[in-house]
């Protein structure tokens, strides 16, 4: 399941983001995987092997 996603799916993480929401849609891929809140719109990176572990359930493909 860890490897299933690719570039705009939108996926389930653990901890919630402080504007209320934890789904988050996948904007770049590579070593770094960036991700955007469909709550609020902010982005952040993270390192694939962090993102991997908060991963919690992906949603949409």
């Amino acid at each position: 399941m860890k490897n299933d996603y690719k570039l705009g799916s939108i996926v389930l993480m653990k901890k919630a983001h402080p504007c209320g929401t934890n789904e988050w849609e996948i904007t770049r891929l590579g070593a770094d995987i960036k991700i955007k809140c469909t709550g609020c719109g902010r982005s952040i990176m993270l390192p694939r092997i962090d993102f991997n572990k908060k991963l919690k359930k992906i949603i949409k493909l």
